[in-house]
């Protein structure tokens, strides 16, 4: 599997925040920065946004790295990605993801 699919099946290969990492752009950083403060309701700074990938060795969002129960999850089971994980048709944590975004689920192979 694409080794920039996050274990939810979001595409990392387009994600701004690892875009901004690199291409080192500060700019995109404080336009990220800005979107996902409004989108979540925290102040996320500039500096927060530096990530090469969700599966990816290196440097992620404080979020990705530490707080994400969808990657806590598939890091504790050892799964390659949520795809590969028994449970994951009634999963919540997955299900937040994948309930909503056919992209996801696609790149995970699961039916649209």
């Amino acid at each position: 599997m694409n080794q920039y699919i996050a274990y939810c099946g979001l595409n990392c290969e387009a994600c701004e925040a690892r875009l901004a990492t690199i291409r080192n752009d500060d700019g995109l950083r404080e336009k990220v920065a800005k979107l996902w403060s409004e989108l979540n309701g925290v102040e996320i700074t500039p500096e927060m946004i530096h990530c090469e990938g969700c599966r990816m060795d290196g440097v992620k969002t404080p979020y990705c790295d530490a707080l994400c129960p969808i990657r806590q999850c598939a890091l504790a089971k050892e799964v390659e990605t949520c795809g590969s994980c028994a449970e994951v048709q009634t999963c919540e944590k997955a299900g937040m993801i994948l309930g909503n975004n056919e992209d996801a689920r696609r790149n995970l192979g699961m039916e649209g």
